[in-house]
């Protein structure tokens, strides 16, 4: 066996003897109570006491004790026992109360005649468990503060380490500054501006071309003939392309668009290279903060407590 898995084989044992021994006291105060079920009322004072005497045990466990140590002494008749019991049982809570249905009328009004004794004291300590209880509360909500807080100051060093500056360098084309539509805008991020150009320049390029085809579709084509020497029959058919009169505003106004669409685009065109060029950088450099990702739990064996014992976990890293 390894030195590594013999020391978790003792860190299991050893965090598993608390439960251990929690189960041993559970089980001898079942075997008191069950004692006291069966009437054994001398057994249950002795053995009662005798774990009462040897101490470390639960508040609740030793009210348990007390009250079926009372018990069995009054049973017994042993009033001196009873009260010493039952009023250490008062003393650590003074607002227990008896079952009607288990308890006999007498052992309760008995009971309830420490209570009255007790009064004055009682109140006392109900009023210095309160005291307790609040400022245990407030303890706890002060650590919970105090964990939430060093949780949180833990989280920001982890962050913190984790953080790398990163510095970006951009290499921008100068020939990109002379291409249309805005692309020596959008090469230097200046989109909005871009998209003006790029729109713009659209319209005027589209109208361009639509005038274009609209004023050639004004001609009209007709063939005459005309005499040629030098045919063999003396004659040749010539094809001529007009724009007749009665198209001539037609062909005003789209020769107008034509030509200032085309125009307004390349005064844009011009516009858009001159800004480009102006705001011109061969490299753009970007300094930011990046944070690395949470790191992989490490792969082995890792032993962790748990209530009543132990657990072990067996992680592989990929």
């Amino acid at each position: 066996m390894s030195a590594r898995s013999l020391c978790g084989l003792l860190l299991a044992l050893l965090l598993a003897l608390p439960a251990h021994a929690q189960d041993a006291e559970g089980a001898e105060l079942a075997a008191i109570r069950s004692a006291f079920e069966y009437g054994q009322y001398a057994e249950v004072l002795e053995r009662a006491v005798a774990r009462i005497d040897r101490g470390r045990l639960e508040e609740a466990t030793l009210v348990e004790l007390h009250k079926l140590a009372g018990l069995a002494a009054f049973n017994l008749g042993r009033r001196e026992e009873a009260t010493r019991h039952l009023r250490a049982l008062l003393r650590l809570d003074p607002d227990f109360g008896l079952d009607p249905f288990v308890v006999p009328p007498p052992a309760i009004a008995f009971f309830e005649e420490q209570r009255r004794d007790l009064s004055a004291e009682l109140a006392i300590i109900r009023q210095e468990k309160r005291l307790r209880v609040e400022r245990e509360r407030a303890e706890a909500a002060q650590r919970e503060r105090e964990r939430v807080q060093a949780e949180e100051r833990r989280r920001r060093v982890e962050e913190l380490a984790r953080q790398v500056t990163v510095r970006t360098v951009e290499r921008r084309s100068f020939l990109v500054n002379f291409v249309p539509f805005g692309a020596g805008q959008f090469q230097q991020g200046r989109n909005s501006l871009g998209v003006i150009f790029a729109a713009t320049e659209g319209v005027f390029a589209v109208s361009s071309i639509l005038a274009f085809f609209a004023y050639d579709n004004l001609y009209d084509e007709f063939t005459l003939t005309v005499e040629d020497v030098q045919s063999p029959t003396g004659s040749a058919a010539v094809t001529a392309r007009y724009i007749p009169t009665d198209k001539a505003a037609q062909r005003d106004a789209w020769r107008l668009v034509k030509y200032g669409s085309a125009a307004g685009f390349y005064a844009m065109y011009a516009l858009g290279v001159a800004d480009a060029l102006y705001h011109h950088q061969d490299e753009v450099v970007r300094t930011g903060i990046e944070t690395l990702p949470d790191p992989a739990p490490p792969s082995g064996l890792r032993i962790h407590p748990l209530q009543g014992g132990a657990g072990a976990a067996y992680s592989l890293r990929f």
